[in-house]
């Protein structure tokens, strides 16, 4: 790993632009099938918005179960 690889290297700045865009690509179509958790607003990060929404709905098959506050919140 190189810190602050995206300041020193065009191809690492690149690649950090496509993956967040690919992400947010991704957040988009995971909201279409689950409005309940706002995806497209806060992209997957835990907000108080996603982390109200898992209490209620519990995770899908798209949360990384292994992940805090998942893991410990004991999620199906």
């Amino acid at each position: 790993s190189i810190i602050k690889g995206d300041a020193k290297s065009l191809a690492i700045a690149a690649a950090s632009i496509l993956a967040k865009t690919a992400r947010d690509e991704y957040m988009d179509k995971l909201d279409e099938q689950f409005p309940q958790y706002g995806f497209a607003k806060h992209a997957g990060y835990g907000t108080k918005q996603h982390l109200e929404a898992l209490a209620q709905f519990g995770a899908t098959k798209h949360h990384r179960k292994s992940f805090e506050p998942i893991k410990s919140m004991n999620l199906k």
